[in-house]
């Protein structure tokens, strides 16, 4: 008891706390931001609109479209304080419409004074009648009061509370679901296995859909602890049981895709060529059609053969490098001679049109080297894959698509 108290307390301090990720969305496409959200449902939804609206500054009206969107969401609830918070980082951009509502704010809060006053009526009743049900139902009431109203932290406490007046096992994995969900709403996955374990500890009371969502939940907190081979291999024994039912934390796209790309860092080159983990598998098979790319992307890294290898370095225009020749042996000490010539010391300016000049020297070393494999037939066998690594942005949009 002790023990969970110390967990209570600590996520409920830290449950204010600020995320330090900021890094900006760097895309050449425009998001489909309504089809995107549409994935999703509750808190969630607004909170990854709102993290779009963040992150992709550079594009103007895909940052006022997720506000708007996230503005429109969040007055189907009852959360004034993201109101506020969402309405600042609109300042005006929306026109009239998208202004401080202050009678809906103080409707909201009136209505949120009332319903607590009677759920706090109702718990002293219970309370003093020691009637468990009716208690147990009391602080889950406190708790979807606080979820509702963005307190978080409160709600995470209230849900915890009922755990004493718990008389079935539906009930001990009722209150740990909801620990699960307001942990990853907080970003506090410290503790998010534990509540996973002990829900699964109640085997007889877990429905196929409950199953889904632990291993989405198990999923993340491996995800987020870097394990991203535990992380593939929970969202591969998620089964088509999950739907759309667990939106508010996860939707089935996003499941096909950490599955997709989990595998392909972290399972060897047998499991992928063999299928057997990600394309066959029984209860995964439907994901991977909801993210095609994703499913041509392991069935074309399953079946890939290393042939010849080729890596030059570029930076200022004009100044592209051979580092490795195709018909040289890739060695250890070739390896080292290649990284040893990386010195990432070139300045590089919008003029210089790094990558559009690297393309053009990339096509015709290919072309090269497919005419020199091309067979008598005059087909040519080969399959050529071009990766580019760089440590800066570029701004050739223009040029790269003419």
């Amino acid at each position: 008891m002790e023990a969970e108290e110390g967990l209570i307390q600590e996520i409920y301090s830290k449950g204010d706390e600020e995320s330090s990720r900021n890094r900006p969305i760097i895309s050449v496409e425009q998001l489909d931001i309504e089809a995107y959200a549409s994935l999703y449902q509750g808190r969630t939804k607004i909170t990854r609109l709102i993290f779009i609206a963040e992150h992709c500054c550079d594009n103007a009206s895909m940052q006022l479209e997720a506000l708007r969107m996230a503005y429109d969401e969040i007055k189907k609830g009852e959360d004034t304080q993201l109101f506020r918070e969402v309405l600042q980082k609109i300042d005006g951009r929306l026109g009239p419409n998208y202004t401080m509502d202050v009678a809906w704010c103080d409707s909201v809060d009136h209505r949120a004074e009332q319903r607590k006053k009677k759920i706090e009526t109702e718990l002293n009743a219970y309370k003093t009648n020691l009637i468990k049900e009716s208690i147990r139902m009391g602080y889950n009431g406190f708790g979807d009061f606080y979820y509702a109203h963005g307190a978080l932290g409160d709600a995470f406490k209230s849900y915890f509370r009922a755990r004493d007046y718990c008389t079935k096992s539906k009930h001990i994995i009722h209150m740990h679901m909801r620990a699960i969900l307001l942990s990853i709403e907080m970003g506090q996955f410290t503790h998010l296995t534990s509540y996973v374990s002990k829900a699964e500890q109640k085997p007889e009371a877990l429905e196929p859909v409950a199953v889904a969502k632990l291993r989405c939940a198990a999923g993340l907190a491996h995800l987020e602890a870097k394990k991203y081979d535990l992380a593939a291999r929970k969202f591969l024994e998620v089964g088509p049981d999950l739907g759309s039912s667990y939106n508010e934390v996860i939707a089935s796209q996003d499941v096909a895709t950490y599955e997709g790309l989990f595998a392909l860092e972290s399972f060897d080159r047998a499991e992928l060529k063999a299928c057997s983990k990600v394309i066959d598998n029984v209860s995964f098979q439907n994901f991977p059609e909801l993210v095609p790319e994703v499913r041509e992307l392991i069935n074309g890294m399953s079946q890939v053969e290393m042939g010849n290898l080729s890596v030059v370095s570029f930076g200022k225009k004009g100044n592209i490098r051979s580092l490795h020749d195709f018909d040289q042996p890739f060695t250890g000490v070739a390896g080292i001679k290649m990284i040893s010539a990386l010195t990432f010391k070139q300045e590089n300016t919008i003029a210089d049109e790094p990558v559009v000049d690297l393309l053009m020297y990339l096509n015709n070393m290919l072309d090269t080297a497919a005419a020199k494999a091309r067979l008598p037939s005059g087909q040519n066998p080969l399959h050529q894959l071009v990766l580019i690594i760089g440590d800066g942005r570029f701004h050739e949009k223009v040029r790269l698509f003419s």
